[in-house]
């Protein structure tokens, strides 16, 4: 496995060799540093730590900082990979290199929040009839029973806060990596808002 911490900057649009215009997303590949390394001897398997962007010294606590070798300053995003196909050593610098020859990618990042919905937005109900006199609307509907149990069931889908949940896009085309500009060209929409930060790995379902 391979994967690094990027920042999402917003869409673009490229054109291939052969003038197709392609929509893809703008990732910049910040500096990851190798924080730890995981043996199986160890620890019962094989990972290594990555971490990005450096934390204020303010906000470092006795036990987060624990985590980090002598030399090498608290990050705020911490990522293991398991089972990291380069060889790396502890305070390693990993940049958007490390992407190059890949041709498909899995992205993770946190999904924009919506707040809390009703279950027409949340989970795409169609609701009543929006004619004169309809007392149905937008509303769930009954969740329970007429006669017993006199309950609810587990996982019915209701209204509730949505968004805001770890998601991963699988099989995503890498279209270019600029490493002078240290920015890596995916094909099509990522999860979350621009400026969010994002885990692009290389892709486990595709070669």
């Amino acid at each position: 496995m391979i994967g690094i911490i990027g920042k999402k900057l917003g869409m673009t649009q490229v054109f291939d060799e052969t003038g197709k215009l392609i929509p893809v997303t703008v990732v910049q590949v910040v500096p990851n540093v190798v924080v730890g390394l995981k043996k199986a001897d160890k620890d019962g398997y094989n990972a290594v730590v990555v971490g990005a962007w450096e934390k204020k010294k303010t906000r470092v606590t006795k036990p987060y900082a624990g985590q980090f070798a002598e030399g090498i300053a608290p990050t705020r995003i911490l990522s293991e990979m398991r089972d990291f196909e380069k060889e790396v050593a502890v305070g390693e610098i990993l940049d958007a290199k490390l992407l190059e020859g890949v041709r498909y990618v899995d992205v993770t990042a946190t999904s924009k929040g919506k707040g809390f919905q009703g279950v027409v937005k949340r989970w795409s109900f169609a609701g009543g009839r929006a004619t004169h006199g309809s007392k149905f609307h937008r509303e769930p509907g009954s969740t329970g029973q007429s006669t017993y149990p006199h309950k609810t069931f587990k996982n019915v889908k209701l209204p509730g806060r949505m968004g805001r949940e770890k998601v991963t896009v699988l099989n995503l085309r890498v279209v270019r990596v600029d490493l002078e500009k240290s920015v890596v060209l995916v094909r099509g929409a990522l999860p979350g808002p621009r400026n969010c930060d994002v885990l692009v790995r290389k892709a486990i379902k595709k070669n």
